[in-house]
Parts: structure tokens; C-alpha cells; sequence
């Protein structure tokens, strides 16, 4: 007998449209008091705004969506902040003493971060009676939001000091453009996860299967091309228009001026990059999402009880 679907009640107005652009609105009232009376006080507010807009609005609109009425707002604002937090502080502490300089960072840096989050799904979530393959993804994007939001705060606070003192525009540059990418990184990748532990778990157990595990590596694969699709998009370039010039002084040790036709290049391919490893993850996302309309047969597996972990 297939798991009751929880129908959401219909409302008039959008919440999340609402969030959106009630987020926005203070976002910009509070660059231009902060322009008009140059109240550094105001900068945190910018800060949290900025970073948490884009986020929060995801998961609002991801929470209308859910399968069972196990997913109340609490449970999913809670693991939205528990979980971006645990995510943060687990991949610091990780990245900090197992990584180092290396041709192969930034894929250790995907397999870690995915890790974290995927750990911290599983261990907020452990006690739902029911587990759709829906509400997994919906939780599993609220993990990686939280993730996205509290990352692009650092971000945008780092952005704030310069060498010429402090830079509001850096910090408003900053959170457009992690905002604008916001939907296709973090949230995405942690929500594909989240569909495929929840498919194959109960309420007693998760099941550990291949498909999860080839999900993890192929979500981390996505995450350290994203990471790295800059230097990627570099070496192509040099590759493409390099002059012997260039290759002597990059032997030397020094960074050659790049030509205005390698500058467009290098923006064409980064940003083309970025948007096939979007589109990767979307249609990925999508396949999951009408998946479940089919019958499903876990397939063989390592279980483990939630009874096992921390309560």
C-alpha cells in the first residue's frame, strides 16, 4: 500500500513571493540608509539579508510542496539553521585538517562538504515515522540553504574589508552574485541527496544503498567542478590563446596581463561552465522529482537504525 500524500491547503497569495520580495525591499532600504548616513552599525543587517534571502525563499517554496504533514515549519526552519550550522562548522573543522594545496582540492573540498550534509540530514531527520523520496528532497535542500546562507554570509563579510578600508560595494556585488547562483548550488546538489537516502529508508532505518552512494560522488563531482570552474575556465584559455610570452613569464613565476580577447574568453567560459553543471543538477533534480510516480523496490543495502543514533 503506498504512503498517504499530505495535500497542502491552497492560499490566494504565494508565500514565498511574499517572502521574496518583502526580503528584497528592506535588502535595498538598508544599502541606501547605510549610503546616506554611512552607519557602519547597519552592515550586519545588510550582511544576514543579503545572504539568507535567497535561501530562505527556496525553502518556502520547496515547504509547499511537501508530501506528508510529518513536515511542519518548524521541522524544516529548524533544519534549515541546525543543519547549515552543523554543515559549516563539520566542513571547517574537516577542510581545515585534511586538505592541503593540491591539483585535487577542490574535489576533496566537494566530498567533504556534501558529507557533512548529507550526516546532518540524516541525524535531524532521524526520527520522521514516514520517509518519502519528496519530503527527503525538500528537507535535504533546507540542509544545504542553510549551508548556502551561513557560507555567504562569510563571504560577504570577508568582502567588506579592502585594502582602501571597508567596501559596501563589495559586500552588495558579493551577495547579488552568490544569491543569483544560490538556487543551482548548495540546496540543489544536498536536495538530490536528500531524495535518495529518503526513497530507500523507513521510519527504523536508512538504507545505505549504490545509488546513494553513486548520487554522493556524483553531487560531489558537480560541487568541485562548480568550485572550480575559474581556474578551469583559465587554463583553458591559456591553452586556447596563449602566447610564448605568456608561458615564460607564467614559468618565471609571474602573472601575464591577459589580452582583452582572453578576458572575454575566460568570462565565456566560466560562466558556461557554471550554467552546464546548473543545468546537470537541475535535470537530475527533476528526474528524482518525477520518479516518484513509479514503483520502487529498495535494492540491497546497508541499514542503519535510527534507533542507533543520538536522541
Amino acid at each position: 500500500m503506498g504512503t498517504p500524500t499530505f495535500q497542502a491547503p491552497r492560499r490566494a497569495a504565494r508565500p514565498w513571493l511574499r517572502v521574496f520580495v518583502t526580503g528584497l525591499v528592506l535588502w535595498v532600504l538598508t544599502v541606501l540608509v547605510i549610503l546616506l548616513t554611512q552607519n557602519p552599525n547597519l552592515i550586519p543587517t545588510l550582511v544576514l539579508l543579503g545572504s539568507f534571502l535567497v535561501p530562505v525563499t527556496f525553502v518556502v517554496w520547496a515547504f509547499e510542496r511537501r508530501d506528508t504533514g510529518e513536515l511542519t515549519p518548524t521541522l524544516v526552519f529548524s533544519t534549515f539553521l541546525t543543519g547549515g550550522v552543523l554543515g559549516v562548522l563539520a566542513a571547517s573543522l574537516l577542510e581545515t585538517y585534511l586538505l592541503h594545496p593540491s591539483p585535487w582540492l577542490f574535489v576533496g573540498v566537494g566530498l567533504i562538504e556534501e558529507a557533512v550534509k548529507l550526516g546532518a540530514l540524516a541525524f535531524l531527520t532521524r526520527h520522521l515515522a514516514t520517509k518519502t523520496m519528496r519530503d527527503g528532497m525538500i528537507l535535504g535542500a533546507a540542509v544545504g540553504f542553510g549551508f548556502a546562507a551561513f557560507e555567504s554570509a562569510g563571504y560577504a563579510f570577508t568582502a567588506l574589508f579592502t585594502e582602501n578600508g571597508l567596501s559596501l560595494m563589495q559586500v552588495v556585488q558579493t551577495e547579488l552574485l552568490r544569491g543569483l547562483l544560490a538556487p543551482v548550488g548548495h540546496g540543489l546538489w544536498t536536495g538530490i541527496l536528500g531524495g535518495v537516502l529518503f526513497r530507500a529508508s523507513t521510519r527504523h532505518h536508512f538504507l545505505i544503498t549504490y545509488r546513494l552512494v553513486v548520487a554522493y560522488v556524483g553531487v560531489s563531482l558537480l560541487h568541485a567542478l562548480w568550485d572550480s570552474m575559474h581556474s578551469i575556465a583559465l587554463v583553458v584559455t591559456l591553452l586556447l590563446t596563449g602566447s610564448p610570452a605568456q608561458y615564460r613569464l607564467l614559468e618565471m613565476g609571474w602573472m601575464p596581463r591577459p589580452t582583452d580577447e582572453q578576458v572575454r574568453l575566460f568570462t565565456f567560459l566560466s560562466w558556461a561552465g557554471l550554467a552546464v553543471i546548473s543545468v546537470i543538477g537541475v535535470a537530475w533534480l527533476v528526474g528524482l522529482w518525477h520518479s516518484t510516480r513509479r514503483p520502487y523496490n529498495p535494492p540491497p543495502g546497508w541499514r542503519i537504525p535510527t534507533a542507533t543514533l543520538p536522541h
